[in-house]
């Protein structure tokens, strides 16, 4: 049995955490010994972990300014301050803090494997929780194992750091059958009116997830004389700012925030159609658990999109990452004749590529391959 660390900041709210907490409670119990450590202890998706895997934080309570203290400290110490155990494999599971952390394993035996989830697109951001570029494509080079999440994510990372090691795209792990189960249980606290077109989308309500211009567009609808309301699943820092011009514009009866949901599922799926207005992605998990569910899609252009909705728009309408061309897709899917249902087809065959046991496996094949010349683990 290989023991094996997955090391990210916190298991809070967003796709990552969620898509890490998936993975760990698949993998092979009987082949891997998993620890999930965090640096900040809490957030929603901690009490999804199975009771199996080890779990452990650095600080309780969660403070600003980390990266920047973490700064003053060699990868080496940070190491051998924040990761007590040995370990076969040490994953950082997000770009930045972690990596740099993992990065300092002293033990030449372990083998260290870097998560990258996002488009970075240029070296100042990609290296804004080092010291300085060089030390952060020192530090990535580092590794055994790069993945990335998407091929779009895969190009850019290359880019940014002329990177000629190890690196390969896995696609983050759902919870398929789980989430197709949970999408049939009754909505009880939304009416749904089935005179309007439904509309929804999931995720935190910061700048990066374009709500603001998704608030927008569903003004420009009702102008069109396009009937329609539109539902968000999350939470976050940008939730007053939109309020503040829905309210302006008479528009906080048919533009809903929902708040967090342990289930969004069951409102995804009875939803007409989902948007994803984001400014980036990686490869996303709400776009992949609505087409699981059967909803129709229609994104702007960010990491991944192509990968899972077709080069062609097979299985989505992927649209460019502007406020027009999205408003014209949306309206496109609600008033083109047969379009909706068309794609509401084609999700659901599409969703059926996105299963727990290939993204699962393709992961415990990438941990096999690292030992193919040790492959006796710790006991």
């Amino acid at each position: 049995m290989k023991k094996v660390l997955f090391f990210i900041p916190t298991l809070a709210h967003g796709g990552a955490e969620k898509v890490l907490v998936n993975l760990v409670n698949n993998m092979d119990s009987k082949k891997y010994d998993i620890t999930v450590k965090t640096i900040f202890d809490g957030g929603v998706n901690r009490k999804y972990l199975n009771k199996n895997i080890n779990y452990q934080y650095q600080f309780k309570k969660q403070f600003r300014g980390l990266s920047k203290i973490c700064k003053a400290f060699s990868p080496e110490h940070l190491y051998k301050k924040y990761i007590k155990c040995d370990y076969d494999i040490v994953v950082s599971y997000l770009e930045g803090v972690t990596a740099r952390i993992i990065s300092g394993c002293p033990n030449p035996k372990t083998k260290k494997v870097s998560w990258i989830h996002i488009e970075q697109h240029n070296i100042s951001t990609a290296a804004a929780a080092f010291k300085n570029a060089e030390e952060a494509k020192k530090c990535y080079e580092s590794f055994d194992k790069t993945i990335c999440v998407s091929q779009t994510v895969l190009e850019d990372f290359k880019s940014v750091f002329d990177f000629k090691k190890p690196i390969e795209v896995l696609y983050n792990t759902n919870e398929s059958n789980r989430v197709k189960t949970l999408s049939k249980d009754a909505v009880n606290d939304v009416d749904f009116d089935k005179n309007v077109f439904n509309l929804c989308s999931v995720g935190k309500v910061v700048t990066t997830k374009g709500y603001d211009k998704l608030a927008r567009i569903h003004k420009r609808l009702l102008d069109a004389g396009i009937k329609n309301h539109v539902y968000i699943l999350g939470i976050g820092e940008d939730q007053p700012k939109i309020e503040k011009y829905l309210s302006e514009n008479n528009l906080s009866s048919s533009f809903t925030f929902l708040g967090y949901k342990d289930n969004p599922y069951k409102y995804v799926q009875k939803c007409d159609l989902f948007v994803c207005s984001s400014l980036r992605e990686g490869f996303s998990t709400s776009v992949t658990e609505s087409l699981i569910v059967g909803t129709p899609v229609v994104t702007t252009l960010c990491s991944g999109m192509r990968e899972m909705l077709g080069e062609n728009n097979e299985y989505g309408l992927v649209v460019d990452n502007d406020e027009n061309a999205l408003y014209d897709g949306v309206k496109r899917m609600l008033t083109e004749n047969g379009l909706l249902e068309q794609y509401k087809s084609m999700a659901q065959g599409r969703g059926n590529h996105f299963t727990t046991e290939s993204t699962v496996n393709a992961t415990e094949k990438m941990f096999d391959s690292l030992f193919k010349d040790n492959s006796v683990g710790k006991e």
